[in-house]
């Protein structure tokens, strides 16, 4: 039990230096007044396929990051992670199959896209609460404020959000079910425990 936390805490702990490091080198697709940077969430998505605990860990230690580095806006969006980080790990942690495909990895999963939707959905709702809050205390950039709330929160916020968010998750998807077979990834696994049962049963 204390190897398995150990693993946990240096998984977490390297995501999260991930995590702070993506937004500094990936590049930028700037629709104005807002940006988003690609791959900015999938160390937080890739977080989910461990457990709950490693999800929450990096959400909070890439939030602080932003604290101490970036605006409080910005720290803010990142700590709004934990809602959609809690309910997607945890949900997987019950429904390790929404990974596999008959037994397989694709990114043709219906399953696993319909969650991807939901958390995405979740996801952006929460960042626009947060940009809402400093909408309405004026503490935006002016361009914000010229363009409309209707189209810089619920357009660029909300629906660029959600595909930023969808375009993550898949991204991390890939990645996760690249390395799933060497490395060990307990949804994966779990979803792969499951799939030989039910041959089993099956047989």
């Amino acid at each position: 039990m204390k190897t398995h936390s150990v693993k946990h805490m240096t998984i977490s702990a390297l995501l999260i230096g991930m995590g702070i490091l993506i937004p500094m080198i990936m590049p930028k697709i700037v629709i104005g007044p807002a940006s988003f940077t690609l791959a900015s969430h999938v160390p937080v998505f890739i977080a989910m396929f461990f457990s709950p605990f490693v999800a929450v860990a990096v959400v909070l230690g890439t939030a602080f990051g932003f604290f101490i580095s970036t605006t409080p806006i910005i720290a803010l969006r990142a700590l709004s992670h934990l809602i959609f980080a809690f309910i997607g790990a945890s949900y997987l942690q019950k429904h390790p199959e929404l990974v596999l495909k008959n037994g397989k990895f694709t990114l043709a999963n219906g399953r696993f896209q319909l969650f991807n939707l939901i958390i995405g959905v979740i996801h952006a709702a929460a960042e626009m609460l947060v940009v809402s809050a400093f909408y309405f205390m004026g503490n935006m950039p002016d361009t914000f404020y010229s363009q409309g709330y209707l189209y810089t929160i619920f357009v660029l916020m909300g629906i660029g959000g959600l595909v930023h968010s969808l375009v993550d998750f898949n991204i991390a998807y890939f990645v996760a079910g690249a390395l799933y077979k060497q490395f060990n990834l307990p949804i994966f696994e779990k979803a792969v425990k499951q799939e030989k049962k039910l041959n089993k049963v099956v047989a």
